[in-house]
């Protein structure tokens, strides 16, 4: 952190003791610093070091040095994908990889047709995957783009607005309520300032900010003398000055962690790659055992070759990638459509294997805007209708407002610097502006019909005393008919203190002891619920300018809350049903922290919020301290070092993590998660841009309906993979066993070939677009480590595959030597056998436990067109002359037609009976 440093001369040193740097060395070395507490520095030092008059600025040859040295004060571009590099990002896939080999082992064989339809299958998935990405990118892109900030500066002795990155070390800045900090600055005056840094350090309340330097161990979300890049000042003015610009701010720091943050591969690219390697040497194996086996059978070497080819090609699924884009995008797009943009295709899937959200607090659980819950007045305690009433509380209502609550948010409306304005696009509604507290204040007088403009009308403001750190109060003086009305708002115990009378049923009378201690009393009955308290009080005068805090007449507490989201409560409790472990990790206080996280049922009343300070690293854990760690659901005062390393403490015990949240302290942990999700509204560009989804409503209950369409992608894509593995499995056992023992082969590798490209395909493609059910969010999550493929799936298509092969080869062999059809007779028979079986195969995907009429596969609109086309296909593929020559199809006659329709509808009869097996066993369906 901050100004610059490195030893000079012995004079240098001690006209400045810390050694500050001289404008040749700043030069010659920008990045040693003088102190690395800047924010515990006296200004005088600061201003000294830094060279500068903080009546004059600096001037415009040191700025153009110090801009030439220090460079714009800008950010580092996150990286950007290229068109091209997003193209090429589409091959990396092993199983892309193996379908190229596959091809250009065609073409070296001469079986261009073989080739070009691989080819085909390759340009199709690649057109797919590119274009959908890249409209993910161009999103992403438009959701990042910023306005030009302008700042004040005093440089030269004159005020002026230049552009945030033209910002030097050294100048002058003036900022005043409404504007953003560009960049890390040491306050010299400050009046009444405060700053919303929830986006940096997580704490939802504003920051009061003050020349008065802290101790050097401050911690960040503590340093009231600084401020700090893209933090909002709320409320007050201040000048100060910039310490450090670019990178070298607080905000460069964590955008650095970002960088070197790597990226996760998901659990589905990590699946398919895993299967990739398994088909890589089970095509090699094949391919070689049949050649071997065939050659030393006395076969031709140059057919077995071929057949060889064709079983590779049989084992390879050429459909998988096809239909996994084809899912992942269909995914995408219905993510979309429910507000939750995906700008990477394969974390489509991730949040379906989920088992931890760690989510921020402020602005994700909460709404980041301060609401007015509590009222007590002398005769009675109130309580809004949007918190959840105590019993002994009276819902507020416009309606039936006592005088006594009325002329309390009087005073807050009077005592009050925020301001509204009608909404153009809510008529009849206000937008409001200023201090978030004194918004909440406005809207709560507004909701009883209380509003500042008609107050002012008849009560003009003619003296205000601004809040300060001395007295902790405000006070504003109104004409009134009786004299002056002082209206004052401030820290329930200097309020209290001020006090002699208590405002009781329209009346004021003296404020003893006993009633002084009561109110005391409920002030910290209030803050233990983890409300902000303010206290209400007001008097007469005769005198604009007497002493406005003294014998003042109480009137009312009133506590605020940053409240959470109303739909929170509900999507936690469905992420729960769903096993997925919700924690929360906020910069806020531990007290705000277990309020927010009670309100919405991520915390009992016994649990514990781990404070930041008791997280250490990864070296230093124990296992009790790691166990204690894992076990927690909420933690405080984290910093974004610690928000990574809980992130990768969950990954290495092996859960799928996702990480919430808006502020640029979210940032390095959104990139390290499986699944980083930023908020769309509320986020900074720096933590859309570390995300793998954007929450475009900032809604968490997006999260949840994203988890189920997550969820569902996985098991259609086990489906299809199911699918598509038992029909190849089959093709490569009947021609394998077919060569094995010397007979004439039932497939010809085109065949096999268009089957694979055609009659798999369709099925698959509708299994894997299928909308799933809502029992899916009834099951835990899988583990990280459960491959795409399980024991029982292998065994599912082994056995699957068998039948189909028994049936397929059965037939051949009829034809063959019963119907004594021709070789080309024959090998339809077994070609067409096999095609009307792989279709039927679909209707054995349906979950153990569902109706045989009624289940996923059969109420799926999609497997019935796919069956439909499929069909066509085969038809034309038959009656067209040129067509069928190709494929060597050949009239069969009808008791051909008879046997193919008696032997392909045997394995679906056979898959039926192994369905209802499983259900009459109790079998775990994992299918």
């Amino acid at each position: 952190m901050s100004v610059f440093h490195e030893k000079t001369s012995d004079s240098d040193d001690q006209r400045h003791p810390q050694s500050c740097v001289s404008n040749d060395s700043i030069k010659q070395n920008p990045t040693r610093l003088l102190s690395e507490t800047v924010w515990a520095e006296s200004v005088a030092s600061v201003l000294d070091c830094l060279r500068v008059q903080p009546e004059t600025g600096l001037g415009p040859q040191e700025i153009s040095q110090r801009l030439t040295t220090f460079g714009p004060n800008e950010l580092a571009e996150a990286e950007t994908v290229s068109i091209i590099g997003l193209l090429f990002k589409q091959f990396k896939s092993l199983i892309m990889v193996l379908l190229i080999i596959a091809a250009l082992v065609a073409f070296w064989f001469d079986d261009n047709a073989g080739g070009l339809a691989i080819i085909v299958v390759i340009v199709i998935n690649t057109i797919i995957a590119f274009s959908t990405e890249l409209s993910a990118v161009k999103a992403m892109a438009a959701l990042s783009q910023l306005e030009e900030i302008r700042v004040r500066v005093l440089r030269g002795g004159h005020s002026q607005h230049v552009l945030a990155p033209q910002l030097v070390p050294g100048d002058i800045l003036l900022v005043e309520a409404g504007d953003v900090s560009p960049a890390d600055c040491r306050i010299i005056t400050a009046n009444e300032l405060q700053a919303d840094e929830s986006s940096l350090t997580g704490e939802s309340m504003p920051v009061s900010k003050t020349a008065d330097g802290c101790e050097p161990t401050t911690p960040l979300a503590e340093r009231t003398s600084m401020l700090y890049r893209g933090t909002s000042i709320t409320h007050g003015s201040a000048s100060a000055i910039v310490t450090t610009t670019g990178m070298n701010t607080e905000i460069g720091t964590i955008a650095n962690l970002v960088a070197n943050t790597q990226d996760e591969p998901t659990p589905l690219e990590i699946n398919l790659n895993i299967l990739a390697h398994k088909l890589i040497w089970v095509t090699l194996g094949i391919t070689a055992a049949v050649t071997l086996l065939g050659t030393l059978a006395g076969k031709e070497l140059e057919l077995m070759i071929e057949t060889g080819l064709a079983l590779a090609v049989a084992a390879i699924p050429e459909g998988l990638p096809v239909v996994a884009t084809i899912a992942l995008a269909r995914g995408m797009y219905r993510m979309a459509q429910q507000n939750a943009l995906i700008n990477r295709l394969a974390s489509v899937e991730t949040l379906g294997s989920t088992g931890v959200i760690c989510t921020d607090k402020t602005g994700t659980l909460t709404e980041n805007r301060m609401s007015v819950v509590r009222l007590i007045s002398a005769d009675a305690q109130y309580s809004l209708s949007h918190y959840e009433n105590d019993p002994n509380t009276v819902t507020m209502h416009r309606e039936s407002i006592s005088p006594d609550a009325r002329r309390a948010l009087d005073i807050a409306v009077l005592c009050n610097n925020a301001h509204g304005a009608a909404d153009a696009d809510k008529p009849g509604s206000q937008q409001f502006h200023g201090d978030p507290l004194e918004i909440a204040l406005l809207r709560a007088g507004a909701d009883m019909d209380i509003h500042r403009a008609t107050l002012t009308a008849s009560q003009p403001k003619v003296r205000e005393e601004a809040f300060d750190s001395t007295s902790r109060m405000m006070a504003t003086v109104h004409e009134s008919a009786e004299g002056y009305r002082v209206a004052v708002k401030g820290a329930p115990e200097e309020v209290i203190a001020a006090s002699t009378m208590l405002y009781n049923q329209s009346h004021s009378s003296p404020l003893d002891t006993e009633q002084r201690n009561h109110w005391i009393a409920e002030n910290k009955r209030l803050a233990s619920e983890g409300l902000r308290v303010i206290a209400v009080a007001e008097k007469q005068m005769t005198n604009a300018s007497s002493n406005v805090y003294e014998d003042l007449s109480l009137v009312a507490l009133i506590g605020l809350l940053d409240p959470p989201r109303e739909e929170i409560r509900d999507a936690i409790e469905q992420c729960h049903v769903a096993g997925i472990r919700v924690v929360m990790m906020t910069g806020d206080q531990t007290g705000t922290a277990k309020q927010i996280g009670m309100a919405v049922s991520l915390l009992d009343e016994n649990d514990v919020v781990i404070h930041g300070s008791e997280i250490l690293k990864h070296d230093k854990l124990d296992s009790n301290d790691e166990q204690r760690l894992l076990n927690a659901r909420a933690f405080s005062r984290v910093t974004p070092q610690q928000k990574l390393e809980l992130v990768e403490m969950y990954q290495r015990t092996g859960q799928v993590v996702a990480m919430t949240g808006d502020g640029v302290n979210d940032a390095p942990a959104l990139k390290k998660a499986d699944m980083g999700i930023a908020m769309g509204q509320r986020g900074t560009q720096v933590a859309r841009e570390a995300s793998d989804m954007v929450l475009l409503d900032d809604s968490f209950t997006t999260i949840v309906t994203a988890v189920l369409e997550g969820r569902t992608i996985f098991s259609n894509i086990r489906l299809f993979a199911l699918y598509l593995l038992s029909c190849n499995v089959s093709e490569v056992m009947i021609v394998g066993l077919a060569a094995a023992f010397g007979g004439a082969l039932p497939l010809m590798p085109l065949q096999i070939l268009f089957l694979n490209l055609v009659t798999d395909v369709f099925p698959a493609l509708a299994l894997g677009v299928g909308s799933g059910t809502s029992r899916l969010m009834l099951a835990k999550p899988r583990p990280s480590t459960q491959p795409l493929l399980g024991h029982s799936q292998w065994i599912f298509i082994v056995v699957h595959g068998v039948v189909i092969t028994a049936s397929v080869l059965a037939a051949f062999w009829f034809a063959l030597y019963q119907l004594d059809l021709s070789g080309d007779g024959a090998v339809t028979v077994s070609f067409y056998t096999l095609a009307l079986t792989q279709l039927w195969h679909v209707f054995n995907l349906r979950a153990t436990g569902s109706g045989l009429l009624k289940n996923q596969v059969t109420q799926n609109r999609y497997v019935w067109l796919a069956l439909l086309v499929c069909i066509l296909i085969l038809a034309i593929a038959m009656v067209i002359p040129g067509f069928s020559q190709v494929l060597s199809l050949t009239n069969i006659g009808s008791e051909g037609w008879l046997l193919v329709g008696v032997a392909s509808t045997l394995p679906l009869l056979a898959g039926q009976l192994m369905i209802y097996l499983r259900l009459r066993f109790a079998v775990r369906d994992e299918v």
